[in-house]
């Protein structure tokens, strides 16, 4: 059983996941509303995923003003002020600053190229289904 609530960063992937189809990384939203974790967030990170509901999932302006308010009410933002170059894509280097300057225990993410990592100075690198298995939520 780990103490509750730990600190993660959800990948940008996880939360267009969980917006768009459910699943397990709607599961992850579910404890971030019900305070069970703290998602941490970054100006950067949610750029992104606003970005990508317009452009690949064409989001209209109202859905848009509705993400970034869940995202307000929910995430904790945070302003990184560490540059890292762990992975090749710049965009999965800033999920990493978020998670450093937000004390996180874990990032959730669905990309290879960080879940390859693993673990980065304490941080542990996971998919929301393995996640959601092996930590004891109450």
């Amino acid at each position: 059983m780990i103490k509750t609530p730990v600190n993660v960063v959800i990948d940008t992937n996880v939360i267009i996941f969980s917006i768009i189809f459910g699943g397990k990384p709607k599961q992850i939203l579910k404890l971030v509303r019900e305070s069970k974790i703290n998602a941490i967030i970054s100006p950067v990170l949610l750029a992104e995923l606003l970005e990508v509901l317009i452009k690949k999932f064409h989001f209209t302006t109202d859905k848009i003003i509705l993400v970034n308010e869940l995202v307000k009410e929910n995430f904790v933002l945070v302003y990184p002020n560490e540059t890292v170059d762990v992975v090749s894509d710049k965009d999965d280097n800033r999920v990493i600053e978020a998670a450093i300057k937000g004390k996180c225990d874990y990032i959730l993410s669905g990309d290879k190229d960080l879940l390859d990592l693993v673990v980065f100075e304490k941080i542990m690198i996971i998919s929301p289904g393995e996640f959601l298995k092996n930590q004891a939520i109450d």
